[in-house]
């Protein structure tokens, strides 16, 4: 059993790749997942991992007959859209996870579901999509290589710090995102319809990212449990990833909030500025009232006091001129112009 090479070496995204260590050594890569119970019976030391994309349901049914693993958490598996989570069987456990990958131009949150079937001795991983892709999480693996010996906890491990990595880049996103968003508030020129449709994307992938990451932190809070066994000697690693999870969680509810009050501020500008407009829309309207009035008034084709007069004259133009001025002048101390 000699490693073999790999495609992934020549950037080939592969559909299925493997691997198999001893004692935390790299034995085998890349061979046939007809080979997997050979490398599983070989020796009791050895562990095994299999990633499939976009697996078909004839190739999963083969895993489950190979690994015994259970119906439901085929169906799981093969189904969409499901929440991340852990759950329990007699034989392994069957995890669902997201990644995410944030489009700031857009406002779309990419998502990406990974599930994984997890035994002391072996993990499969199922990805929905290439999306996402798997050699980051290879390459961290071989990084880390003096904790391989911890067997499968180091494999899960490596993939949910992947993982939660790719929540901080969404996090820094939403937040840069908000932030510029908070000081174009304050300009003089309002959000135009493109930029209102761009909000209301990124309010609705934080809302989704939001609920993402709280069912995250209770799928990593129920994998310490120390009743699983699956963290072993890695817990205070695993403690690390909840962390960072919680500290997500914090941060996106955070700026759930600041979305709200962006949300609020803007309607309150929005009423400030349509004030604004009316008002002075009013003063000039009232300005103009004025003299309309006057001429109204003295240009009538009945008799009135200094009709035909040039007093009548001089009164009609001083109270014409006089009185919009007058108001002009008041209005502006109370800014209404």
């Amino acid at each position: 059993m000699n490693p073999s090479p790999s495609s992934s070496a020549h950037g080939a995204v592969e559909a299925v790749r493997t691997r198999a260590w001893r004692s935390g050594e790299l034995i085998a890569e890349g061979f046939p997942v007809a080979d997997l119970s050979e490398y599983l019976a070989a020796d009791q030391s050895v562990v095994v991992w299999v990633d499939l994309c976009e697996p078909g349901r004839e190739e999963l049914l083969v895993l489950r007959d190979e690994l015994s693993l259970h119906e439901l958490a085929v169906e799981d598996a093969l189904g969409p859209h499901q929440r991340p989570k852990l759950d329990h069987y007699d034989t392994h456990q069957f995890l669902s996870i997201h990644a995410v990958r944030l489009d700031p131009d857009s406002g779309h949150l990419d998502e990406t579901e990974i599930d994984a079937f997890i035994n002391p001795r072996w993990m499969i991983t199922i990805r929905k999509n290439d999306r996402f892709p798997i050699e980051p999480v290879v390459q961290r693996w071989d990084r880390s290589t003096a904790l391989a010996h911890h067997g499968v906890a180091f494999l899960l491990y490596g993939l949910l710090d992947q993982v939660v990595d790719q929540y901080f880049v969404a996090v820094d996103r939403f937040d840069a995102f908000y932030d510029s968003l908070s000081q174009a508030l304050f300009d003089e020129r309002p959000l135009d319809p493109s930029d209102q449709r761009h909000w209301f994307a990124m309010r609705r992938s934080l809302v989704r990212f939001h609920r993402l990451v709280v069912s995250m932190r209770e799928a990593v809070s129920a994998i310490m449990r120390r009743e699983q066994n699956l963290a072993g000697d890695l817990y205070p690693y695993y403690q690390d990833v909840y962390d960072h999870v919680l500290r997500i969680s914090e941060s996106s509810d955070a700026l759930r909030d600041l979305g709200a009050t962006i949300v609020e501020t803007n309607l309150a500008l929005r009423d400030f500025r349509q004030n604004q407009v009316v008002k002075r829309v009013g003063s000039w309207a009232a300005i103009i009232a004025v003299p309309t009035l006057i001429t109204g008034y003295y240009g009538m084709n009945v008799p009135y006091p200094g009709s035909g007069t040039t007093v009548g004259v001089v009164v009609s133009a001083a109270l014409a001129l006089g009185l919009p001025i007058g108001l002009f002048v008041y209005f502006r101390r109370r800014d209404w112009l």
